[in-house]
């Protein structure tokens, strides 16, 4: 079945607010400048995102100049919530961020690969639930089934996020606009005022596809041709707390993850990763290759 990209986005800092583009390039690790910089919790350690400090939905980051692969993370300028303007550029960003977010953090690059101890998980307390942890990070509720954590990649478990970039755990996010209006009906029929916004969701690739429900869950395991490049679809992108936060003119809503366990299982979306380089275009048609 015919997919056309409609949408293609890219995120500067890692859970502040994305911007489109009209093309693209799929390196091995994703979109050039996405999720470029991230915030380090210098309180408690980590990388941390919107889970954390969901602050950051609400910051527009723009860059300066394009990214290369001499400049992975070039300078970005952020718009923070109050209007106030910071560059990564300048030696106050940290503080800024920091009051910005009410708790000590600084903004980093993408560091090497190598760099393994800037992308350590912190230890976790051994006085932490570990059932409660993960299902305040999930928002899922006592008798809500918790995402299957082993289905990401070994690295994730260990690190913030994989080694050498900032994506959650796989370089590309898809969805199509049909698992949107799938949502936004039911929510709507239940008469309730959810919102299944693309903005709450974060993917790299808005689709367009003539279906009802989920078809993202129909491609996991699949190759597909995208422009020049070739993607395969992963696993399916369980949601977390991020999608519940409220930013912008979009409300907080513990009902947006409800209707997602009660529909999806909590997920929503496909992660892929890169089997070929390339670019591809907004117009562009996906094509399954397998």
């Amino acid at each position: 079945m015919p997919a056309t990209i409609t949408d293609i986005f890219r995120y500067p800092v890692k859970s502040m607010k994305g911007h489109s583009l009209s093309s693209a390039i799929l390196t091995k690790k994703g979109i050039p400048g996405d999720r470029a910089w991230a915030l380090k919790d210098e309180e408690r350690g980590g990388i941390k995102g919107g889970k954390r400090f969901p602050q950051l939905l609400s910051m527009t980051p723009v860059f300066i100049s394009e990214p290369d692969e001499q400049n992975i993370s070039p300078t970005v300028s952020i718009t923070l919530q109050d209007g106030r303007v910071v560059s990564s550029a300048d030696p106050g960003v940290h503080a800024a961020l920091s009051k910005a977010v009410g708790s000590t953090v600084s903004l980093w690059p993408i560091l090497p690969e190598d760099q393994l101890e800037h992308y350590l998980r912190p230890p976790m307390d051994e006085n932490v639930n570990v059932e409660a942890y993960y299902r305040e990070i999930f928002a899922r509720n006592p008798e809500e089934p918790l995402p299957d954590i082993s289905l990401f990649p070994e690295d994730v478990l260990k690190y913030e996020s994989p080694p050498g970039s900032y994506f959650d755990a796989f370089p590309i996010l898809v969805m199509s606009k049909a698992s949107l209006i799938h949502l936004n009906a039911i929510a709507a029929a239940a008469g309730g005022a959810s919102k299944f916004d693309v903005r709450r969701f974060r993917p790299n690739i808005l689709l367009d596809i003539d279906a009802i429900g989920f078809p993202e869950n129909q491609w996991m395991g699949r190759r597909a041709k995208i422009g020049s490049a070739v993607i395969k679809f992963e696993i399916p992108c369980p949601r977390c707390v991020i999608t519940t936060h409220g930013f912008d003119d979009l409300p907080k809503d513990p009902k947006i993850m409800r209707h997602l366990v009660k529909e999806n299982g909590g997920n929503l979306g496909a992660y892929a990763s890169i089997e070929k380089p390339g670019s591809f275009a907004q117009g562009d048609v996906i094509e399954l290759m397998d």
